[in-house]
């Protein structure tokens, strides 16, 4: 495809980046955008396509940023107000259907990206950095999360089973149910979720009669999960590290907790959960992952999520994730995978989200920080809508 009206409308006193970006742009193969610049605007692309985005650039310094960091460079661009669009995740989703294209857009210069990939790697999750990065994401205030979660607080993909028409706390409670029916959890088992959240599973466990331990690195979450759970006496919250634990257990959960282990440390996670979990006993862990065609690129750089939303995170494939699991002796039963239901998930937080900013304003987080988050779910959505990430649960035994 090519662009709708001629690129030599560039005026000659537009920085060499803008006139750059602009020819990166002209050459768009799928879908069809709309580029407005301080020095004019064009239509590029296939006029029939059906993903239509348009992308306002405000500020020519704004190509700079890109070209140099792709994704982190437009979100810097877009948190500071240099550009702007109607549809954060149309916008997305043409760069990712466009990404052999928009190579440098998207993933910047090599230089620039070796300076972001060492401040990534210099932020691993160790046990001191674990509780740094848990800190700087889950401990921004539960009246916070309170504002766009659903009613149950649960904060990772739901499950709407091909039924888009339930409410998203229903979904949640869906999963839940799934995760709670695979583990077989009933009367008297001992149960462990790792990575607990606000405790919106281990009421369920409990509810079925088990006795539940809950662990996370979030003191928000810890006081909100002990709270919630206070009247149930099989239920146990604590602040801990999972490398710490030494229990035994019928089953073990964890829902969106592996993105935030770490590639240096998945070994380690998966010897523990051998190490914890009883002869014949279950794990389910529900993980957002990465395509494997992408994988190596993906683990050799560092990407907007990973700069401003989840320090130290890492997504595994699903290919890798089986792999492992297999080499440290846990039989994989069954896999779901449901990368669809996050992007509606993150739709349903997007629009809770927007409905409550001037709450989240009254809480004392300014404009940079509401057009980061609103990147993120618009970021997410797209991803999982195109395939380029996913979520898996994934059902363990050990033999």
């Amino acid at each position: 495809m090519t662009a709708l009206r001629s690129l030599a409308w560039v005026p000659p006193h537009v920085p060499a980046a803008g006139r750059l970006f602009v020819a990166l742009a002209g050459r768009l193969r799928h879908g069809r955008l709309h580029l407005v610049t301080p020095d004019g605007d064009m239509q590029i692309g296939d006029a029939a396509s059906p993903l239509v985005a348009d992308l306002r650039i405000t500020d020519w310094r704004a190509c700079g940023r890109i070209l140099r960091s792709g994704d982190v460079g437009f979100a810097e661009a877009y948190r500071d107000g240099w550009i702007d669009t109607g549809n954060l995740p149309n916008l997305l989703r043409l760069a990712i259907v466009n990404a052999a294209t928009l190579d440098q857009a998207i993933f910047g210069h090599a230089l620039a990206r070796s300076v972001l990939r060492l401040r990534h790697l210099l932020r691993r999750n160790s046990r001191r950095g674990s509780r740094r990065n848990i800190h700087l994401h889950y401990d921004l205030g539960n009246d916070f999360y309170r504002l766009w979660l659903d009613e149950g607080m649960a904060y990772s993909s739901a499950w709407f089973n091909g039924n888009l028409r339930q409410g998203l706390a229903d979904a949640q409670a869906a999963k839940y149910r799934r995760v709670c029916d695979l583990l077989r959890v009933g009367p008297g088992m001992d149960v462990l979720e790792i990575g607990c959240g606000w405790g919106g599973l281990m009421e369920m466990a409990c509810a079925r009669g088990a006795h539940v331990h809950g662990i996370t690195l979030s003191e928000e979450q810890r006081r909100y999960a002990a709270d919630r759970l206070a009247g149930e006496a099989r239920a146990r919250v604590e602040l801990r590290d999972y490398r710490d634990l030494d229990g035994a257990y019928d089953a073990i959960a964890s829902i969106e907790m592996f993105e935030a282990v770490g590639e240096a440390y998945w070994s380690t996670y998966f010897q523990m959960l051998v190490r914890c979990l009883r002869q014949g006993g279950r794990a389910l862990v529900q993980s957002i992952t990465i395509d494997e065609a992408h994988f190596e690129r993906y683990r050799a750089g560092t990407d907007f999520i990973q700069q401003f939303i989840f320090p130290g995170g890492m997504l595994p494939s699903r290919e890798r994730f089986i792999k492992l699991a297999e080499q440290h002796g846990l039989r994989v039963l069954e896999r779901l995978d449901f990368g669809r239901d996050y992007a509606e998930t993150l739709r349903r937080w997007s629009q809770r989200f927007e409905a409550r900013l001037d709450a989240v304003r009254a809480l004392g987080f300014d404009e940079p920080f509401i057009r980061i988050w609103r990147l993120y779910f618009a970021y997410c959505e797209a991803g999982f809508d195109e395939g380029r990430i996913g979520v898996s649960q994934f059902l363990l035994e050990r033999g």
